[in-house]
């Protein structure tokens, strides 16, 4: 399964600093157009995207289009940059639920997750809290994102979404195979590692203007490493020998290894990668010898 990472409509992520840049308004309608119209219907986005601009564009894109795709969203951050109205306590969840539900436009979102950790609010309180919300049908299931393989363990949600790509695999030794065992789907945001895995980023080149390394770096600096363009360079390898690009044979190995992924789109034309990747078949054999490109990891 692959669904619509909106989480660059109007801003990138949850980040204040970004607020009112990211995604305009036109090319996220184009973006969501064309997943909509490939058979991609579950959208992924959170509260404080966007400062809340991507929950606002979906809900108007929705009308615009009598579309219903499945609905995402998150809380944790603030949508308007307040460094003191963040967290997971249960009269917070359920005010940002109320606002969340009021931009899309819906009376319940398919999935609500808890978008990471929070250290001031027992997680016990915030499942009551989820729980409570299930039950009034105001949401369909809740889950975890940015979470351990201990607080899963512990309880049991019905989604799990963390970071994982052929760069970022420190799930493969203790969440993911915890999901399998407890049957618990595990869907992925970070596929193509904020465009690494696409033959973005050359060794020895500039990074292109307006792409995520000129803009907020810091999450893939670690990848400005002669091991990574090493390994990149292979991929492209391997990649050329099945006719596929980069990106849609590194989309095809995620895809592969667990349940689905989240692509995050910043233009229309870069859901091609994702959508050929479900195209492209892998024996283990193939997932094992690719995956070796990345044996660090």
């Amino acid at each position: 399964m692959i669904q619509l990472g909106c989480g660059n409509f109007g801003g990138v992520g949850s980040a204040p600093e970004f607020f009112g840049q990211g995604i305009p308004h036109e090319e996220a309608f184009a973006i969501m157009d064309r997943a909509w119209d490939a058979g991609i219907d579950w959208f992924d986005t959170g509260d404080a995207y966007g400062g809340g601009a991507s929950e606002t564009w979906i809900g108007e894109w929705m009308r615009a289009r009598g579309a219903r795709p499945r609905l995402t969203t998150k809380v944790f951050h603030s949508t308007a940059g307040d460094p003191g109205d963040t967290g997971l306590a249960p009269s917070r969840v359920r005010r940002q639920l109320e606002s969340s539900l009021a931009r899309l436009g819906v009376d319940r979102v398919d999935l609500y997750l808890a978008h990471e950790p929070d250290p001031a609010t027992p997680l016990a309180d915030t499942v009551a809290c989820f729980e409570a919300l299930r039950e009034q049908g105001l949401i369909g299931a809740w889950g975890l994102s940015n979470f351990g393989a201990a607080e899963i363990a512990e309880w049991s949600p019905a989604h799990v979404q963390n970071s994982f790509s052929l760069l970022d695999r420190g799930d493969e030794q203790d969440v993911i195979p915890l999901c399998e065992r407890q049957g618990i789907p595990y869907m992925p945001f970070g596929p193509l590692a904020g465009g690494w895995l696409t033959g973005k980023y050359r060794r020895g080149s500039a990074f292109p203007e307006g792409s995520r390394m000129t803009q907020r770096p810091g999450p893939y600096a670690r990848y400005v490493d002669d091991r990574v363009f090493d390994a990149l360079e292979a991929l492209e390898a391997e990649a050329v020998g099945r006719g596929a690009s980069m990106g849609a044979l590194a989309f095809a190995w995620v895809l592969a290894r667990v349940d689905g992924a989240v692509c995050g789109p910043n233009r229309a034309a870069h859901l091609d990668a994702p959508l050929d990747a479900r195209e492209i078949h892998l024996t283990q054999e193939d997932v094992d010898r690719i995956g070796g490109l990345f044996a660090w990891q």
